[in-house]
């Protein structure tokens, strides 16, 4: 089994940045993508960036072009960059890891508000 923690969340102006953490462990040899995804009050769960293995990354058109997703594989940690921040980006981010099995493992969550 695979355990993500998510750092990093808060609360930040709009325009600023921020950057979030999730740090893996356990079956770590398991895991193929990563990414990150959001949950905003009222809405679904969405798609934030993914980034594979071998450092493919993909990303919503919302983001496209204020966020960065990276991954250090010696740490077992993805990182999310956040800049020009949008109080529409106001969610919860779950950091999610694939692997194997049917369905990814989920971190806890981190509470990002943008305030206007």
């Amino acid at each position: 089994q695979v355990q993500l923690v998510e750092s990093g969340g808060g609360l930040v102006q709009a325009g600023g940045s921020l950057r979030l953490s999730c740090a893996a462990s356990g079956s770590l040899f398991s895991i193929n993508t990563m990414g990150w995804f959001r949950q905003a009050p009222g809405k679904q769960r969405e798609l934030v960036a993914t980034i594979t293995s071998g450092g493919r990354t993909n990303y919503a058109d919302s983001v496209k072009g204020r966020v960065t997703i990276s991954r250090d594989n010696a740490k077992n940690t993805v990182y999310l960059q956040m800049n020009s921040l949008k109080p529409e980006d106001t969610a919860v981010y779950y950091c999610a890891a694939f692997t194997i099995s049917p369905l990814p493992a989920w971190g806890q969550g981190t509470q990002v508000t943008v305030s206007s």
